[in-house]
C-alpha cells in the first residue's frame, strides 16, 4: 500500500494526549488502557489499511475476518471461528466470570465505490468495492479496545470476561441477526459498539427498523413483435408493482421509507420477458410501524401479478430491529469523551477534509470532532439502519460515533473510502479504541453501573418478545464460483 503524505497518526500528538490526560483526574487503569492502545496502534492501523485494501463484501470477508481473528488469537484470546453457521463470523474471548462485556467489530465493504486515499474521486480499482461505511476502522478499533481490557484482566487489575465479536455482512444480509439467534449474547451483561461518522458523540439515538424481501414475477416469453399476444410479461408486472409502491408513498407516515433495486427486468428488447425480480426494502423508526407497511406492500405483488396475468413469489431476505437506546450507558461514555477531549488535526488533514467537501459540493468547513453535550433522545430519528439493533434488544447496548470523515460527507460514498485509508480515519479509529475501553473499564470496576445499565435495558424493552426476522434455514452464504 502506498505511503500517503498524511497516512500515519502523528505519535507526538498522541504523546501530548496522554500528557493532557495525566493532568486530569484519570485513574492508573485508564492510563494503562491508553498506553496499551498506543502500543498497538501501528499494528491496528496496518490491520485497518489491509482490510481497507481488501474491501471484501458481505459474507465474503474471508481474509479480513482472518486478519482480525488471528491478531486476537496472537494477543491471547481464545477464538471460535465460523460461529452461527457463518464462516467469517467469530468470537474472541479472554477472562472468566462476571461481568461479561462485549464489543462489536464489523469488516465488510460496499460494492462499486473503490477509491484511493485521495480527496478527489479516483478508484483504486475501477468497479471494485470500497469501505464507504468505514468498517475497516470499525473492526480494528474495537479489537484495540478489547486488547487493552484483556491486558488489564491478564495483569489482575480487573476481573471478568471480555468478548470481541467479529460480525460479518452488516451492509447486506445483517449477520448479527443469525449470531443473536444462536444465543451468542446470552451470557453478556453489556455490549459496546461504535461507528465511524462525521462527528464524535455518545450515540443515544435509535435507528430505523428494516425488512428486506425479494419479489419475483413469472410470465410467458414470446416474440415482442411477431406474436406479443402469446406472451405474459413479467416486466409489466414489475412496472405495475413499482408504480403501486410509488403511489403508496403518499399514504404512509413520514417516518416510513420504501426503496427498491430492480435486479432483472428482462434481458433483450425483442422478447416479452418471462421473468423479473426486484429487491424491496421497507423501513420505519419502529418495528411496530414497519410491519403493517411491509404486509401491505407484499399484498401489492399479488395485485401486480393479477393485472399482468403472471405468477409471483415473495421471499423474505432478512429484517432488523431499531436500536434500543440506553441513556445510562450513554452518560458513562459521555464522561469519557469529555475526558479525552476532541481529536486534533494537522493542517494537511484539515486541507484534505476541505478538498473532500469541495469535491462533494459541501461547505468547506473541515473536520468536526467537538465534544458536545449529550443530546436528548428523539422518538422518531432519521438516518439509516443497523443490525446492532437486534443485539440491543437482547443485551444492554452502549453506542458511540467517532469522526472519521469531514462534516457533511456523503456516507456510503467514495469520499468516506478515501478518509478511511489515511490519517483522518486512523485517528478516529484509535480514538474509538480509547473511548470504548475507558467505558468498559468503568463497567468492570463499578458493578452498580452494570446494574443500572441493565435496569434501563429491561425497562425500555418491556414486554417485547424478540423474534429474529429471518427465513428458515442457514444464513444466505454465497456459493463459491
Amino acid at each position: 500500500m502506498k505511503n500517503f503524505l498524511v497516512k500515519k497518526v502523528p505519535l507526538l500528538l498522541l504523546f501530548f494526549t496522554i500528557c493532557n490526560l495525566q493532568s486530569q483526574n484519570i485513574s492508573k487503569n485508564k492510563k494503562a488502557l491508553l498506553t496499551s492502545i498506543e502500543k498497538h496502534q501501528n499494528a491496528l492501523i496496518e490491520i485497518s489499511d489491509t482490510i481497507w485494501t481488501l474491501a471484501e463484501t458481505a459474507f465474503e470477508e474471508t481474509e479480513s475476518s482472518k486478519i482480525l481473528s488471528d491478531y486476537a488469537e496472537k494477543q491471547g484470546f481464545t477464538v471460535e471461528r465460523g460461529v452461527a453457521e457463518m464462516p467469517t463470523a467469530f468470537v474472541a474471548t479472554y477472562g472468566s466470570g462476571k461481568p461479561v462485556i462485549s464489543v462489536l467489530g464489523e469488516f465488510d465493504a460496499l460494492p462499486g465505490i473503490s477509491q484511493k486515499a485521495e480527496p478527489t474521486k479516483n478508484p483504486l480499482k475501477e468497479g471494485a468495492a470500497g469501505h464507504g461505511c468505514g468498517h475497516n476502522l470499525f473492526g480494528a478499533g474495537s479489537l484495540g479496545a478489547a486488547i487493552a481490557i484483556k491486558e488489564l484482566i491478564e495483569q489482575g487489575k480487573i476481573k471478568g470476561t471480555i468478548k470481541f465479536f467479529g460480525t460479518p455482512s452488516e451492509e447486506k444480509f445483517f449477520g448479527k441477526i443469525w449470531m443473536v439467534n444462536a444465543g451468542l449474547w446470552d451470557d453478556v451483561d453489556v455490549n459496546i459498539s461504535w461507528h465511524p461518522g462525521p462527528d464524535t458523540r455518545a450515540d443515544v439515538q435509535s435507528s430505523l427498523a428494516l425488512i428486506d424481501f425479494k419479489v419475483e414475477f413469472f410470465g410467458q416469453a414470446a416474440h415482442a413483435s411477431a406474436d406479443p399476444w402469446n406472451g405474459r410479461s413479467a416486466s409489466d408486472a414489475l412496472e405495475l408493482y413499482t408504480a403501486g409502491v410509488n403511489y403508496y408513498r403518499e399514504h404512509v407516515k413520514p417516518t416510513v421509507r420504501m426503496h427498491y433495486h430492480i435486479q432483472d427486468g428482462g434481458q433483450v428488447v425483442n422478447v416479452v420477458p418471462d421473468y423479473s425480480r426486484l429487491w424491496m426494502r421497507v423501513r420505519d423508526t419502529k418495528r411496530s410501524g414497519m410491519m403493517p407497511v411491509y404486509e401491505r406492500v407484499v399484498e401489492m405483488a399479488q395485485g401486480a401479478a393479477i393485472l399482468a396475468n403472471v405468477e409471483y413469489k415473495v421471499s423474505l431476505i432478512s429484517g432488523i430491529y431499531e436500536v434500543l437506546v440506553n441513556r445510562t450507558g450513554g452518560k458513562i461514555m459521555q464522561k469519557n469523551l469529555e475526558m479525552l477531549g476532541p481529536i486534533n488535526y494537522t493542517d494537511e488533514e484539515i486541507s484534505f477534509g476541505k478538498k473532500i467537501q469541495e469535491a462533494t459540493g459541501k461547505p468547506q468547513i473541515g473536520m468536526d470532532s467537538e465534544i458536545r453535550a449529550l443530546k436528548e433522545t428523539k422518538e422518531h430519528p432519521g438516518g439509516g439502519s443497523t443490525d446492532v439493533g437486534d443485539v440491543s434488544w437482547n443485551v444492554a447496548n452502549i453506542n458511540l460515533s467517532v469522526t472519521t470523515a469531514p462534516k457533511d460527507t456523503p456516507w456510503h460514498s467514495w469520499a468516506v473510502v478515501a478518509c478511511g485509508g489515511m490519517s483522518i480515519g486512523h485517528k478516529g479509529m484509535i480514538y474509538s479504541s480509547k473511548a470504548m475501553s475507558m467505558t468498559m473499564l468503568d463497567l468492570f470496576e463499578n458493578p452498580e453501573l452494570v446494574t443500572k445499565v441493565k435496569a434501563e435495558y429491561k425497562e425500555r424493552k418491556g414486554d417485547e418478545v424478540y423474534k429474529a426476522i429471518i427465513p428458515e434455514g442457514p444464513p444466505p452464504i454465497p456459493t463459491k464460483k
